[in-house]
């Protein structure tokens, strides 16, 4: 039972890594209905910036100012590369976001190498043992990031009015300009808010794998099936469903002998095609209904 238990911490802190970047990409997908293929590159990208801000400053200096830059550079990116294409047809927005994530992959690879870099970890050393349970500081401190992020999101949409207006935005754009809100305004907001998101993910995930350009290729595959499974337009969902994945991907490779550590990737393309199989919507999400 103590090794189950063991194992369910462990998975919970590798979901709230798949949550965060999830969450990203839930936002992106409310507000400008594009699956951004490009969302764990900048997530990478940020975790480079911080790892070179701290190499001239403490790292807790260098996490707010990263989480800035990301937020500017995420508003930036929709100014620039999507706005142009926006009302294209969707493979475009496709091709867009995939021709981005090539593109931030070799600007990273470019500046900072392609060779591997280790990232100091925010977190003390040390786990918090009782009962033959070992809870790490680093799992901890994933858990509770993952919910602030998730609270101060939720008190942006429900208590501000930028987060009423996002809200607008999301649920029907035209609606939203004709009682005179700034929709493309809130759209780069909306890319600048998922950035940022995008940036924390990046940020905790560095620490455990090796800082590279290519590191949160595997990390996105685990997101995108966390997204799917929650409902890409329920970030409720998402921040669920990368618990859920990460639970079900470490009790897999724990249990099942077949699969162990080396087809674990696996895990997420089956809950992907599952999902899509049986509730294309996702648990949360709310299936499309359209009038003819």
């Amino acid at each position: 039972m103590i090794e189950f238990l063991q194992q369910l911490v462990e998975g919970l802190s590798a979901g709230a890594i798949y949550a965060g970047l999830a969450l990203a990409l839930v936002l992106i997908y409310r507000f400008t209905g594009i699956v951004n293929f490009a969302q764990g590159e900048l997530a990478m990208f940020s975790a480079f910036l911080a790892w070179q801000l701290s190499q001239f400053m403490p790292f807790w200096a260098a996490l707010p100012l990263t989480l800035v830059i990301s937020f500017v550079g995420g508003m930036l990116i929709e100014r620039v590369v999507i706005r142009p294409v926006e009302g294209a047809p969707e493979i475009t927005l496709v091709i867009v976001t995939i021709g981005l994530f090539f593109t931030i992959n070799a600007i990273a690879g470019w500046i900072w190498s392609y060779q591997t870099k280790s990232f100091p970890n925010p977190f003390p050393e040390g786990a918090l043992r009782g009962g033959g349970l070992s809870v790490g500081y680093g799992s901890l401190g994933i858990l509770l990031v993952v919910a602030l992020v998730m609270a101060l999101l939720y008190l942006l949409f429900r208590f501000t009015r930028i987060g009423l207006a996002m809200r607008a935005v999301a649920c029907n754009p035209q609606s939203a300009k004709l009682v005179g809100i700034r929709v493309g305004t809130v759209l780069a907001l909306g890319w600048g808010l998922a950035s940022l998101v995008g940036a924390v993910s990046g940020v905790l995930s560095a620490p455990l794998l090796f800082l590279e350009p290519n590191m949160m290729g595997g990390v996105m595959i685990y997101a995108f099936a966390a997204a799917t499974l929650g409902g890409f337009d329920s970030p409720g969902g998402a921040v669920a469903g990368g618990l859920i994945v990460g639970v079900a991907e470490t009790l897999t490779g724990a249990y099942v002998d077949a699969i162990g550590t080396e087809l674990k990737i696996g895990v997420p393309l089956v809950i992907i095609l599952g999902v899509l199989l049986l509730r294309p919507q996702g648990l949360f999400g709310h299936a499309a209904v359209e009038r003819v």
